[in-house]
């Protein structure tokens, strides 16, 4: 059960392993554009329910495989005899939620990881079954560690399924990990738009993070002469000076930087509203702001 790119790895392994896949779930097709959504009766809702809840058990399948999927009622993951696996982007029980490979790398995280988990009530809590840590390298974006993740997710998964079939699989709960309390556990909810705005108040380091963490998709913004300001890469540098946060400096040639509490940041890769997204050089050439 998967939707995004992210889901095709684990499914594509899976399936050159020799694994007997049963059937395949996914999201329907949206449509697209401004009063195109498509809505459903409440009795075609109830309806469809009934007959995927029918046709899943139908299945006979012994385990249920969930990777970046939605929310799904307890009938479903309950369902198969060795139950649902879902494969996570983080070392749970640190970053539950819906978007981890933002959230290490906006809170400046040097490491992360994939956790093979089963599927449980509460979201994101449910009994660990294996784990792989990766490196997080200073200038690394969110793009780049999700498509690492994206196949490394894939071997993890293929090796939970393997110990499982095997009789080796032990699971543990994620209470068991003494390192983490409630108050130390980080977070990685949803990105909302406001998330992605630029604060020049905070430190060169946070906002060079958030900049990363949000690269490529949906990208961190500022505004430039009342234009929304895409930034997808950027370079940083401290300073000693006092300069007003958020004042703009360039020299209409090779470079515009942003100052902040305690230094700049000098960005690469932009994208400004109404134009398409280009580096710092070629917007400069035709930029007379």
């Amino acid at each position: 059960m998967g939707t995004p790119e992210f889901a095709v790895p684990s499914l594509d392994k899976l399936f050159n392993a020799g694994f007997e896949i049963t059937a395949v779930v996914t999201a329907p097709d949206k449509p697209a554009g401004r009063g195109m959504q498509l809505t459903q009766s409440a009795i075609k809702k109830y309806g469809l329910k009934k007959d995927f809840i029918a046709e899943l058990q139908s299945l006979k399948a012994d385990v249920f495989v969930v990777v970046a999927f939605r929310m799904l009622p307890e009938i479903v993951w309950n369902m198969p005899p060795l139950g649902t696996i879902n494969l996570h982007a983080s070392l749970l029980p640190q970053y539950r939620g819906a978007a981890p490979i933002n959230w290490v790398i906006i809170n400046g995280e040097k490491e992360t990881g994939l956790t093979t988990f089963k599927l449980q009530h509460e979201i994101d809590t449910g009994n660990i079954l294996l784990q792989q840590k990766m490196p997080i390298s200073d200038d690394e974006n969110a793009g780049s560690l999700h498509d690492r993740m994206m196949n490394a997710g894939g071997d993890l998964l293929l090796k939970t399924l393997k110990e499982l079939e095997d009789g080796k699989l032990q699971e543990f709960q994620q209470n068991d990990i003494k390192i983490y309390t409630e108050n130390s556990l980080k977070h990685a909810p949803k990105i909302f738009t406001e998330t992605c705005e630029i604060d020049w108040n905070k430190s060169t380091d946070e906002i060079y993070n958030l900049i990363r963490g949000l690269s490529p998709y949906p990208a961190a913004f500022t505004f430039l002469e009342r234009k929304k300001l895409k930034i997808f890469a950027a370079d940083k540098e401290k300073t000693d000076k006092i300069i007003e946060p958020g004042k703009t400096f360039t020299d209409h040639k090779s470079f515009l930087k942003f100052a902040t509490i305690d230094g700049f940041i000098s960005v690469k890769e932009i994208q400004l509203e109404g134009k398409k997204k280009m580096n710092t050089g070629d917007f400069l050439r035709g930029w007379r702001g």
